[in-house]
């Protein structure tokens, strides 16, 4: 009988997003690849509520397409699965977010916010990077034993992008000061991904990993979470 897997992808699901058409042909990939099956569920953000939508998930994703239509329901989502040792992966807004929630929950830092939707915030974690990202592509230097760099087999990766914001530098040293670490880095050193090492597995990056899938490649990062998750179905 084959196992299934019951992922949440958190966010606002629009095909005229690349990024939400390539998760969408990266899952049944992933799924070939490991010998099951994945039952993807759509939750928009403003549909988490207390996260009982999120209960019988087997792993969380939060999808790009920021700004979401609840900051408080994508907050609590990663709250929910990074308290609950619930496998994790957050991708463009998903990594913007993760900060978020993490300068707020764990640092204690209630005026944390996302410039995006609160341009004049006092304590933006989350700032426009100094150069777009926008339907391009780098190079990110993976850190070894990290289970990003686990996952690609590799110390670097060429992912591509879609996005304006990133982790605000003035933060990085407290912010990455662990349990949750910098585990990628475009060729500047600017931080391109992040983990937290107390958690069998969450893992965010700005890049959309997921666009493998639409070269038609098993996206690594994907499969890795996918595993994750079969970890914990089992």
């Amino acid at each position: 009988m084959t196992l299934r897997l019951s992922l949440a992808l958190v966010g606002e699901r629009d095909p005229r997003i690349v990024a939400h058409r390539a998760i969408e042909a990266a899952l049944p990939l992933v799924a070939d690849s490991l010998g099951v099956s994945i039952e993807a569920r759509w939750l928009t953000t403003d549909s988490i509520g207390d996260a009982t939508a999120l209960r019988g998930m087997h792993g969380v994703w939060c999808v790009p397409g920021s700004p979401y239509k609840s900051l408080a329901g994508a907050l609590l989502a990663i709250r929910h699965a990074r308290t609950r040792g619930l496998p994790f992966l957050g991708t463009c807004g998903g990594f913007q977010h993760v900060v978020v929630e993490y300068a707020r929950d764990v640092l204690g830092w209630a005026d944390a916010e996302h410039a995006e939707t609160t341009p004049d915030a006092a304590r933006p974690v989350i700032t426009l990077l100094a150069c777009a990202l926008v339907d391009t592509g780098e190079t990110v230097h993976l850190v070894d034993g990290t289970r990003i760099a686990l996952a690609y087999g590799s110390n670097q990766a060429h992912e591509g992008y879609h996005c304006r914001y990133g982790l605000n530098p003035s933060f990085r040293a407290v912010l990455l000061n662990g349990p949750l670490i910098a585990t990628a880095f475009d060729a500047t050193g600017s931080v391109r991904a992040v983990e937290h090492t107390d958690h069998p597995f969450f893992v965010a990056t700005l890049f959309q990993p997921e666009r493998a899938a639409l070269r038609g490649e098993v996206p690594p990062l994907v499969r890795a979470f996918a595993r994750a998750a079969l970890a914990a179905a089992r």
